[in-house]
């Protein structure tokens, strides 16, 4: 069984397990990947937007006229994630992630060292030149920087790191524009600050990424396709192996599309319809990238530190919800000359508009963050940089649409407001059929809802639930709900083996049949429906995944722990047939007995639940205590259940 204890560093550096993600800036596994990252990120966008700056207002450029300059750079910079992304995945997954880092920060001090000397002679062709150059730096540095995390974190750290790489991604983006933007306008001597900046940030992100510790290739004999149309092919049917893995990608990718639509339109958006100047648009900038921080950070709290995919479906909803306030906000701002930032703010009708803006992209953080970690999570380790890759191409190629898009809406006459509501409609529709394709996402929201706004759940002992591999998950039944329940303890997807008549309930008969539990009948009832349970409890175990019994066979009629039934020996036997031996956790739902969904009432003189809502309130403590894993050789349902009986004791009940 896997251990949830954190893995030891790249380059065998066991380090201890953090108390939250903040904690990890003090380990070396973490803190110099995250600064080489922050100055990669800040690097790109210092000098990108220097030079958007100086062709826009300080050269005359008859072949570049200012109203494309900023068109020209950013296709310029994503046209070698189009080609070089599925050479760069391959790269990654061969090559030592450490060593390919530090020959990335090599090449980023020559492109920088070619763009000084364009800055200070104002060669505005060897500035494009660079400008396609860091797209490329950018390009291989993307999947080994996703590919590295789940390489030196465990699953717990995992959602807290991607939050602090998002965080910083879009920190280290703010202060690069604002960086470039101060630098380049210093009367005479600008563009000579620019390019000792951006020499100077490259200088040091290779000081920084010398001390990350190494990260063996995970793949070392794989051999590279240089060709990249067909590798980018072959890693889109990597990535397709397995649908959700896919379906993320394409998630992420529409986060992308949904995210370049506000931040191409907010220069446009500041001018034309909140009638600010273009500390206004800055403004905009500020107050979207610290909402993707603050989204981004507040992932570990509330996933408990789990990969928590439930948080997407309520990411969704928020992106929505406010890019359509966002339009009706924006609507009849009275008309006035240009605004500076201190008459803005000063305007109360103002305030609602940076309101919807911060929290449509707190929400997006929320929306991505746990998307990322379940992409690295779920692939392969031996083609996880390539399936980055591939996520890498589409994020661009959603991004480039997302431009066209927009400038379709724009020239058929729709306001900015309404391109904005327009794309928090299609985001409503977009991310409800994504989440029809899998049903994994609105699963886990349910069960994240419930556990945190009905009850108060505490898990104890879950660095006992196994984070690969298969295992069966054994647990007393208390309630309708006990499969939501563990479903939102766990990070990984379970199968249920569940009493058939469960599935006739209105409401949570269509969740289980989402979760695809297994329904199974008594053998005296439906032989065939008996068996054919069995047969696909050994096939979830043999694909490596997790099944979950309730071995009392029924939910319990007045709250005791009744005997175990001999279904968990048939179903060890046939896995020992298959030649495996998960192991058997024991686990214990407690408090649970007396809510709504318990058999608490008598309805005709027979226990039955959902007689009384809110029987209990709301926000009622209940438990789940998890035990060590058990071995399946000569398991008896006897031993099993004193097993269980031992963690509903009141010294194992969480406080």
């Amino acid at each position: 069984m896997a251990s949830s204890a954190p893995p030891p560093a790249a380059g065998g550096l066991a380090e201890p397990a953090h108390p939250n993600q903040f904690a990890l800036l003090g380990q070396r596994r973490f803190a110099p990947f995250f600064w080489t990252q922050f100055a990669g990120a800040a690097n790109d966008n210092l000098f990108k937007f220097a030079f958007t700056v100086m062709v826009t207002y300080q050269l005359q450029v008859a072949w570049l006229p200012s109203s494309l300059a900023g068109l020209v750079i950013g296709a310029l910079f994503i046209l070698p994630f189009l080609l070089f992304s599925a050479t760069s995945g391959q790269l990654a997954d061969r090559w030592d992630k450490t060593r390919l880092m530090r020959l990335v920060k090599n090449l980023e001090i020559a492109i920088m060292l070619i763009a000084a000397w364009g800055f200070v002679q104002s060669q505005v062709p060897v500035l494009l030149l660079c400008t396609f150059l860091m797209g490329l730096h950018s390009t291989l540095f993307g999947p080994v920087k996703f590919a590295y995390l789940p390489q030196v974190l465990n699953e717990r750290e995992l959602t807290g790191g991607n939050g602090m790489v998002e965080m910083g991604t879009f920190v280290a983006i703010l202060l690069g524009q604002v960086a470039g933007g101060l630098l380049v306008a210093v009367p005479g001597v600008g563009p000579s600050w620019v390019a000792l900046g951006c020499v100077g940030v490259a200088l040091l992100g290779r000081v920084v990424v010398q001390f990350i510790p190494t990260a063996p290739a995970t793949d070392p004999s794989l051999q590279i396709n240089w060709n990249p149309f067909t590798e980018t092919a072959r890693n889109l049917r990597l990535a397709r192996q397995s649908p959700v893995v896919f379906r993320s990608l394409l998630g992420i990718s529409w986060m992308w599309f949904f995210g370049a639509v506000f931040l191409s339109q907010f220069p446009s958006f500041a001018k034309d319809v909140l009638h600010g100047d273009e500390q206004v648009a800055s403004l905009l900038l500020v107050v979207f990238s610290v909402g993707i921080g603050v989204g981004s950070l507040l992932c570990e709290l509330l996933s408990r530190r789990h990969v928590e995919i439930g948080l997407v479906p309520l990411g969704a909803i928020g992106m929505s919800v406010f890019a359509v306030d966002l339009y009706f906000a924006s609507r009849g701002l009275p008309t006035s000359a240009p605004q500076g930032l201190a008459t803005f703010v000063a305007q109360g009708a103002h305030w609602r508009v940076l309101a919807d803006l911060a929290l449509l992209s707190l929400f997006a953080g929320l929306y991505s963050v746990p998307m990322y970690a379940l992409i690295q999570l779920r692939s392969q380790p031996t083609h996880r940089a390539r399936i980055i890759a591939a996520n890498n191409i589409l994020n661009a190629l959603f991004m480039i649409a997302s431009a066209v898009l927009a400038g379709a809406l724009l020239a058929l006459g729709c306001s900015i407001a309404q391109v904005f509501l327009f794309v928090g409609l299609a985001n409503a529709v977009v991310a409800t059929y994504i989440f029809l394709l899998v049903p994994e996402y609105l699963l886990r929201f349910v069960s994240w809802g419930l556990s945190r706004f009905i009850y108060r759940f505490r898990v104890q002992g879950d660095q006992h639930l196994p984070t690969q591999g298969a295992a069966v998950l054994a647990c007393n039944h208390v309630s309708f709900i006990d499969a939501v329940l563990l479903m939102a303890a766990s990070p990984r997807p379970i199968y249920f083996l569940m009493d058939h008549r469960i599935f006739r309930l209105p409401v949570l008969g269509t969740l289980f049949r989402l979760a695809r539990a297994i329904p199974i009948a008594p053998q005296k009832e439906d032989p065939v429906a008996y068996e054919a349970a069995f047969d696909r409890a050994a096939q979830v175990l043999r694909e490596g995944d997790l099944l979950a019994i309730f071995p009392e066979g029924g939910i319990t009629r007045d709250g005791q722990l009744q005997p175990f039934k001999g279904g968990i020996v048939k179903i060890l036997q046939r896995a020992h047939e298959d030649g495996l031996a998960p192991p058997v956790i024991p686990m214990a739902l407690t408090n649970l007995w007396g809510s709504f969904f318990s058999r608490i009432e008598l309805r005709g003189g027979e226990p039955a639940a959902m007689v009384r809502p809110f029987r209990r309130g709301v926000f009622n403590r209940v438990g789940l205590n998890v035990g060590p894993a058990l071995s399946p050789e000569g398991l008896s349902p006897e031993l099993l259940r004193a097993q269980v009986a031992q963690l509903l004791a009141p010294a194992s009940a969480p406080t």
